[in-house]
């Protein structure tokens, strides 16, 4: 007999860490990395990053048994990156813990 898990996640302040996310992206200072001469085969690209720190709930709900919530704090990598004559990207997030 198969059993469902249910796994979900609330953030405590999603708004603050949008704004921060949002503001490295769309930094402008520009060191001029991406504009450097590289091989043709190869492309320049300028890195911007954020460390921050998350706290939220985790829910799990596995079958008919009652929710658990968890509380976390994980540390959080986010990075940016932006190509010649382009805007910086979100490209990948990762918890350093």
């Amino acid at each position: 007999m198969k059993t469902s898990l249910h796994i979900s996640a609330s953030l405590d302040q999603p708004d603050l860490l949008e704004s921060m996310v949002e503001r490295l992206a769309y930094r402008t200072i520009d060191i001029g990395y991406s504009n450097a001469k590289v091989p043709s085969s190869h492309s320049a690209l300028e890195t911007s990053s954020l460390e921050s720190y998350v706290t939220g709930d985790v829910h799990l709900t596995f079958g008919n048994m009652d929710s658990i919530h968890m509380p976390f704090i994980s540390c959080m990598l986010f990075t940016c990156i932006k190509e010649k004559r382009g805007e910086y990207k979100l490209n990948w997030s990762v918890s350093l813990n």
